[in-house]
């Protein structure tokens, strides 16, 4: 493809992203799918030009709304071009010239902007705080009070890309193995900090395609997401519920621990999820899951199956503010309930699930998100209205078999300035043991028709 080609191309994509409520890399999946004729480095191009957008947004957008002109994927463009690649109006002007691959040529307007922008750079002394960190006005105010006077430090280190992180799947091999299998492949993997079965890469490969992963060794998992698998001290023989499993990461990282021996239940309300999880599990060699549709989350199975289970790990769904280096695109576009509504579905979901843990067991509440409202506040009033629960402090919780914990905190609370992570919290709540019998399964059958 010509510079001209790829630039339009980048601006269609950039539109099918501003137009489409999905996310953007289901959407750029698809773009590039029904655009079989690109190739590879074509397509890394393009997508680097349309992320590379949605990463700069705000500072982008400032300008643009700054010099006076509207907000459209051709203008975030052309400023992207001039701020952070520092190419010239005339430039910009030669590759917008029409024609069948290159993008119409520049009205007045864009050129104007362009023009404008000739001797700026991307980042401005008078941006406010949030727009020089790319923190949408949604969010603002509660990560301000959040992280005090780290705030700037602690965006900015969103403001990248997220390493890539694998798992290594202990009952296929060890991270040793793995290491060596990568290389023969040519690539090269370090272990991570934090995970004792982690490791990350030194740029990008293509994970999928490698025989490593295709016979379950290997797993793409975030290091922050392993650690919550790490803090259910989940062991063989358990009876364990993933409670909103979702494609089933920590479902995969908790079925190892316990040696394939035991029972863990993968219950989620997205049946389709579910279903495509159960091709990674069988991936894995990991034989002691099953999977749980659940109608919300109230459904009759909790009632049927309280205090029946060992460990209950609520990863709850949230804002999705500590992926934000992942997924640029959901500061912009949250797709679906804001946080206000969020903050009751997350107590709902947690009043739910601890029905389920026997006398003695944890419940694990987990999620990818920065703000206290759904991570500390949460956990505080769930112990509130729950004196049989207790709160147990992270180096307590982690694993003796695995090596130190890797925070000595109360609460696991990682960010990427800190950890090099996802924004990641968990907390390990248990049922006091107070000698309560758990109710005998057909008893809690009899009263599901009964249930609200």
């Amino acid at each position: 493809m010509t510079p001209a080609a790829r630039i339009e191309t980048a601006i269609q994509l950039l539109t099918e992203i501003m137009d489409t409520p999905r996310p953007a890399d289901a959407i750029a999946s698809l773009f590039f799918k029904n655009r079989r004729y690109i190739g590879a480095k074509d397509r890394a191009a393009v997508a680097g030009q349309a992320y590379g957008v949605l990463r700069r947004w705000a500072r982008l957008s400032w300008w643009i709304e700054k010099v006076g002109a509207p907000v459209t994927p051709r203008t975030l463009v052309i400023a992207d071009l001039m701020l952070s690649q520092g190419k010239t109006p005339e430039s910009i002007e030669n590759n917008f010239a029409g024609g069948r691959f290159s993008p119409p040529p520049m009205s007045d307007a864009e050129w104007k902007l362009a023009k404008a922008l000739e001797t700026r750079t991307l980042a401005h002394p008078k941006q406010p705080d949030p727009v020089k960190v790319e923190v949408p006005d949604w969010a603002a105010e509660p990560l301000q009070r959040a992280f005090g006077d780290r705030f700037l430090a602690e965006m900015g280190a969103m403001l990248g890309e997220a390493p890539l992180d694998l798992r290594v799947n202990p009952v296929k091999g060890t991270r040793e193995e793995a290491i060596a299998q990568l290389a023969a492949a040519g690539i090269e993997a370090k272990p991570t900090a934090l995970s004792p079965v982690g490791l990350r890469l030194e740029g990008r490969a293509p994970i999928m395609a490698l025989q490593a992963y295709k016979d379950g060794l290997i797993e793409i998992q975030d290091e922050g997401s392993q650690l919550v698998a790490f803090l259910t001290d989940a062991q063989p023989g358990m009876q364990v519920v993933d409670f909103c499993a979702g494609a089933g990461g920590k479902t995969l990282a908790i079925a190892a621990m316990m040696e394939n021996r035991g029972r863990v239940v993968a219950a989620d309300v997205l049946a389709g999820r579910l279903t495509r999880a159960k091709e990674r599990f069988r991936r894995a060699g990991l034989h002691n899951i099953e999977t749980r549709p659940l109608a919300n989350e109230r459904d009759p199975w909790v009632k049927r199956h309280k205090l029946r289970f060992d460990r209950v790990v609520v990863d709850a769904p949230c804002t999705g503010t500590g992926t934000w280096r992942r997924n640029p695109d959901s500061r912009w576009r949250p797709l679906g309930p804001g946080l206000s509504e969020l903050e009751g579905l997350q107590a709902s979901i947690l009043e739910s699930a601890a029905r389920l843990v026997r006398p003695g067991g944890r419940l694990v509440y987990a999620t990818c998100s920065l703000l206290p409202e759904e991570n500390e506040r949460q956990v505080e009033g769930f112990l509130a209205r729950h004196p049989d629960f207790t709160l147990l402090p992270v180096p307590e919780a982690w694993p003796a078999n695995w090596g130190a914990p890797p925070v000595k905190d109360v609460m696991l609370r990682l960010t990427p300035l800190r950890h090099d992570t996802d924004g990641f919290f968990a907390a390990v709540m248990v049922r006091k043991d107070d000698g309560s019998a758990p109710v005998a399964e057909g008893e809690g059958e009899a009263e599901e028709a009964g249930e609200a």
